[in-house]
């Protein structure tokens, strides 16, 4: 990705989530010379990987594969004893976040508002293949279930509640997603098994200076 796309995406989600009300901490704004002087203040920002997630996968096409993500906050089970996660996304129309699931992680994806969130989902088989069985799980605290691969949608105020080993694929039709995550402890480094071998984060074309740095670009 380029930097100078990089740059366009934050402001756009910065846009979006204002058409929202949604308010992020004052550091979501902050420019690179502004962190470099935080200090250790900040340790727990960057030792927690919260702020700004920009990526494509590294398929090198965002419109159709990427998300825009922001960390509010995040456990580091080797630093402190907060349990929980909770992010905010913005999800494209048309634009998907490539099948997926978690090893140990447990979530919830809320609708915020905006489109409809349209997903896929599989439960993975003891060879981590996609199952060609029903799921079984629960849409604001009511169980239901699909067929492995059938498309269902969340509507605005929606959640699912995703358990580890349980693939998905999720998209935003009519309109942009701004769409929620409550979930335990989130750990990208070790703890997304993508059906397809992908990168988590983007390779990045500084084309031009950065306005903000993403949540794995913190100086030390």
């Amino acid at each position: 990705m380029k930097r100078s796309e990089i740059n366009r995406y934050v402001r756009e989600a910065l846009d979006f989530l204002a058409e929202h009300r949604f308010a992020l901490p004052e550091w979501a704004t902050w420019t690179p010379a502004m962190w470099a002087d935080c200090g250790d203040a900040c340790r727990e920002i960057r030792d927690n990987a919260l702020g700004w997630d920009v990526t494509d996968f590294g398929k090198g096409d965002f419109a159709r594969e990427g998300l825009t993500l922001f960390t509010l906050r995040n456990g580091n089970p080797p630093h402190d004893r907060k349990p929980y996660c909770e992010k905010i996304m913005v999800v494209r129309e048309g634009q998907a976040t490539p099948m997926h699931f978690h090893w140990h992680k447990m979530e919830d994806i809320i609708n915020r508002g905006g489109g409809e969130l349209c997903m896929r989902v599989w439960r993975a088989d003891e060879a981590e293949r996609p199952a060609d069985a029903e799921c079984t799980f629960r849409i604001d605290g009511i169980e239901t279930t699909v067929r492995a691969g059938e498309t269902f949608r969340l509507r605005p105020g929606q959640s699912i509640t995703f358990e580890p080993y349980v693939y998905h694929t999720f998209w935003a039709e009519g309109g942009d997603c701004l769409a929620g995550e409550v979930s335990t402890v989130n750990d990208d480094t070790a703890d997304n098994r993508f059906y397809e071998p992908l990168g988590r984060y983007p390779r990045i074309d500084e084309d031009r200076p950065a306005e903000f740095l993403l949540c794995n670009e913190y100086p030390r």
